[in-house]
């Protein structure tokens, strides 16, 4: 059990944080850590985001990732953002990969956002639906057979292992039950693929390497461990929520690893306690640059954003909810949200990759900001080698 910490407390303030606000106020949290160290609430007469202009490199970000150009290589794909530990990417391909890969850099976590297909491993085969997270151990050899053209949002853990998180007093089976993650499986499908000649495409500290099969290394008649890579589809997420709090992103937490946190928002129910704030509060994350990846729905805290969006909040930043949002807050007629968003929370500075800088401006007017229209970038252009 974590110690209590004092709090100390000056002016105007709520005695909980996140409702009862005092009228007129708008609150502010500065935390530690993400959403689990060490955080102070601040309560201003006006919006924390109400500035007037934004210069430099540290500034919000949102990109259009449709359109992005197709490549059946994902190691040639370049990332949108990337830091020492951490890398994502947005691979779109329209046709099955000729060759099969091994990542030895790291995990991958992959979100399919749009199409379906055949994944073909090590440990057997699986089919690939909209909305399915598949999470491929460090190693693992892999080919993809598409059935129509693929969208496919991809983090890589650079020498991390991406795991499931700790549920604490929720218990482990709060979100989701670990029975829902599907294996590979050494069915017909996998028995049956073409057994000609293969290159494997290995990828070690970023450069590429092959290596030259007379057969399909594909080829195991059985396996055994605790080791292999999963599926899970959003559908089957269980959110947590509470009628009288605005409960923060960390809850919606999906996987880890030691350097990030990747969360699902799924739809859930509204707050409906009235002193209770229904979207999330302005809040600036010292310790971690934010992601979000947009992939169905209406996205209820902010407008002009786009199913296979990304938007990026560095640390140091204060970001929240829209002033559309801000004004129906307490207005909601729906009875939950709407939206499918993957968070990814970097505990690592990520940097803007150098094609991505290239194409943007070094100013944002507030306006633009809060109307929703701010940086959102048509990504078509030098996204591959």
């Amino acid at each position: 059990m974590k110690s209590i910490s004092p709090r100390w407390s000056q002016g105007t303030v709520s005695r909980q944080a996140h409702r009862d606000l005092p009228e007129g106020t708008f609150e502010r949290e500065v935390g530690r850590e993400g959403f689990d160290g060490p955080s102070t609430q601040f309560y201003h007469a006006r919006p924390p985001t109400d500035w007037s202009r934004f210069n430099g490199s540290l500034r919000p970000r949102a990109w259009n990732l449709t359109g992005t150009p197709k490549n059946q290589n994902l190691f040639d794909v370049r990332p949108i953002l990337q830091s020492t530990y951490t890398t994502i990417r947005f691979w779109q391909l329209d046709e099955s990969t000729k060759d099969l890969y091994r990542n030895s850099d790291g995990d991958m976590l992959w979100f399919v956002h749009q199409g379906s297909s055949e994944f073909f491993c090590d440990y057997g085969h699986l089919t690939l639906s909209p909305g399915d997270y598949v999470v491929i151990p460090k190693g693992t050899m892999w080919r993809v057979e598409a059935h129509e053209e693929l969208q496919i949002l991809v983090v890589e853990a650079l020498g991390q292992r991406i795991r499931l998180p700790d549920r604490g007093l929720l218990g482990h089976h709060a979100l989701f039950d670990p029975a829902q993650l599907d294996i590979p499986q050494l069915d017909d499908k996998f028995q049956n693929q073409v057994d000609s000649g293969f290159t494997v495409k290995v990828k070690r500290q970023g450069e590429q390497s092959s290596i030259e099969y007379p057969y399909n290394p594909l080829d195991a008649i059985g396996w055994i461990g605790d080791l292999a890579p999963v599926r899970l589809n959003v559908q089957d997420l269980l959110p947590v929520t509470s009628h009288r709090y605005h409960l923060p992103p960390s809850v919606h937490a999906t996987f880890e690893s030691d350097r990030m946190m990747i969360s699902t928002f799924v739809p859930r129910p509204f707050e409906t306690d009235e002193t209770a704030l229904k979207v999330p509060f302005f809040h600036s994350n010292e310790d971690v640059d934010e992601v979000i990846f947009y992939h169905a729905g209406e996205f209820f805290s902010r407008d002009g954003i786009q199913p296979g969006s990304l938007t990026f909040h560095p640390a140091g930043f204060t970001h929240g909810p829209q002033a559309q949002a801000q004004q129906s807050m307490f207005k909601q007629k729906q009875e939950r949200t709407n939206e499918y968003a993957v968070m990814i929370d970097a505990f690592d500075p990520l940097k803007v990759t150098s094609e991505v800088e290239s194409k943007s401006t070094t100013t944002i007017e507030s306006a633009a900001y809060a109307n929703g229209d701010f940086e959102l970038e048509d990504y078509a252009a030098r996204w591959v080698r």
